[in-house]
């Protein structure tokens, strides 16, 4: 005779109530743990391209020693491949490692300003999240000027 017979087995697994209250809970923490990631990860931004950007600055500083100031309306790809026209002799091999240098944080490309913001001879910009001029903070301008 089975003993079975007229017990019921109960199933193992969550019930529907224990999995919407997980379900919740896990909402809940995604909400106010997220903003704060996501704050940290665009002050991350932030910190690097102020940091690619004075790199970029050093490597034109170079860049002048070598050649000269360039003209208005150059780019940074100066700093990458030598331009046409340019003395041979004093262009020195790339002045960046990669031309992923050029680049910021939010995959814009730096920007060379020639004269540059507040009387500098020349700044490098990154136009901050947004990718355009002006905004505010992660879409700020990122300016570093030269003497």
């Amino acid at each position: 005779m089975d003993r079975r017979k007229g017990t019921r087995r109960w199933a193992r697994g969550f019930t529907l109530i224990e999995v919407i209250v997980i379900v919740t809970i896990i909402g809940i923490l995604a909400a106010v743990i997220a903003p704060r990631i996501l704050s940290r990860i665009g002050d991350a931004n932030v910190s690097a391209a102020r940091s690619g950007a004075s790199t970029l600055k050093t490597a034109m500083d170079l860049y002048i020693v070598d050649n000269g100031m360039p003209p208005a309306g150059a780019t940074l790809d100066i700093l990458w491949q030598r331009p046409s026209g340019a003395d041979e002799t004093r262009w020195r091999e790339p002045y960046v490692n990669t031309q992923r240098d050029l680049i910021d944080p939010w995959g814009n490309p730096y920007v060379l300003e020639i004269p540059g913001r507040g009387g500098a001879s020349f700044s490098i910009v990154s136009y901050g999240a947004d990718g355009r001029p002006g905004g505010e903070g992660s879409d700020a301008d990122i300016v570093v000027p030269a003497p």
